[in-house]
């Protein structure tokens, strides 16, 4: 029995990631010059945009000013491009009702901006259903650093060990491990090969209609 769920949001809540891709790699490529792949763009895809860019054209290439701006126009992009295919992945509002009904504490840890958890929240209109949200202005380390969901547990007044993690990605879940916590993984984008060894998955699953997250309950 889990006292707490913390959900990353891209890739977690909705199957969003391939439009970020699509995104990233015209702004990256088209807008900025990298010589990249989709699949090198797609390897990069985890913390925060300004640590992204760093890692693709090197530290200290974009002022802070750049790279906000950047950041701004690149979500702005993915938002009107997403924006008429947003909805929660299959069976998670049943998963989101059922925590909720079953007094299960909610929140969110992901190193998305404000600008995309409001936009995800909002138009969906389930922000009632969290306790706490930790963006990537709310940290100093990005995952595979444990910080995000520790921040979370400790805001959901809550153990790491009585906390389960829903995440996408193995940086997410290698964070997850960090933090002491189980997770569950979400195959939207990686495959279960890609996750490693990591003995902290609980299982994995395609959406949230799988009958073992009845387990969690």
């Amino acid at each position: 029995m889990s006292k707490a769920f913390l959900f990353d949001l891209n890739g977690t809540m909705i199957d969003d990631m391939h439009y970020h891709l699509d995104v990233w790699y015209h702004v990256l490529v088209h807008q900025l010059g990298a010589t990249l792949s989709r699949e090198e763009v797609r390897s990069h895809m985890y913390g925060k945009n300004g640590e992204l860019l760093d890692r693709v054209f090197g530290p200290g290439s974009f002022t802070e000013e750049e790279v906000a701006r950047i950041s701004h126009d690149k979500e702005v992009q993915y938002q009107a491009i997403y924006q008429p295919h947003l909805h929660l992945i299959e069976g998670l509002p049943a998963v989101l009702a059922r925590a909720k009904s079953n007094q299960v504490k909610m929140a969110i840890g992901s190193a998305a901006i404000p600008f995309n958890i409001d936009f995800v929240l909002d138009n969906l209109n389930i922000r009632h259903y969290f306790d706490a949200i930790v963006s990537a202005d709310d940290v100093t380390l990005s995952k595979p650093h444990p910080e995000v969901f520790l921040k979370g547990a400790h805001l959901l007044h809550t153990a790491p060990s009585d906390c389960v993690v829903f995440e996408d990605a193995p940086k997410g879940v290698e964070a997850a491990h960090r933090a002491g916590m189980k997770a569950v993984a979400i195959t939207t984008l990686h495959t279960p090969e890609e996750f490693g060894d990591l003995s902290n998955i609980l299982f994995f699953i395609k959406d949230y209609t799988d009958p073992r997250l009845a387990t969690l309950f």
